[in-house]
């Protein structure tokens, strides 16, 4: 039996519609995203429920090698490190400074950054660099670290 055109669209066009309500009945799991990682998110600060503590040589140099990949000749880099907010479990914001040359001239010397971090069993087990930025511009980073209750200005 050959279908008219005409039903054949409206079956098509009614199965379409079916298959995109199913899309949006099933709830997704909020996805990271630039501005969630970079702290541009309405998300709060996870440093105001736990206290910080210092790093520790391996966890410096999980993030220093985070970092490394962001400037140029990190063997000369010099880091200023500040205390990490302790938690057991999970991902966790961390910001400091470090002396460096950038790829971009402008950018040379003094730079903030935020990593994220993720902690496993009390340690940094990685790092991920949301944003390095020097000049005019560590005025950015330092916004995106006050959002968290950090503060790189206090490194050492």
């Amino acid at each position: 039996m050959i279908m008219p055109l005409y039903r054949f669209g409206t079956i098509a066009a009614l199965a379409f519609g079916c298959a995109l309500a199913a899309c949006t009945s099933q709830p997704t799991p909020p996805k990271a995203n630039a501005q969630s990682l970079l702290g541009m998110s309405d998300a709060a600060p996870a440093s105001a429920e736990v206290g910080v503590r210092e790093l520790s040589p391996d966890e410096k140099k999980i993030i220093s090698d985070a970092v490394g990949l962001s400037i140029r000749d990190p063997g000369s880099a010099k880091y200023h490190w500040t205390k990490i907010p302790a938690t057991a479990e999970g991902s966790v914001n961390y910001c400091a400074t470090v002396d460096a040359k950038s790829p971009y001239p402008a950018y040379n010397g003094r730079q903030a950054y935020i990593v994220e971090t993720q902690v496993s069993g009390g340690k940094v087990s990685s790092a991920v660099v949301g944003l390095i930025a020097g000049g005019k511009d560590v005025s950015i980073v330092a916004k995106m670290c006050e959002k968290y209750g950090l503060n790189f200005n206090n490194a050492s």
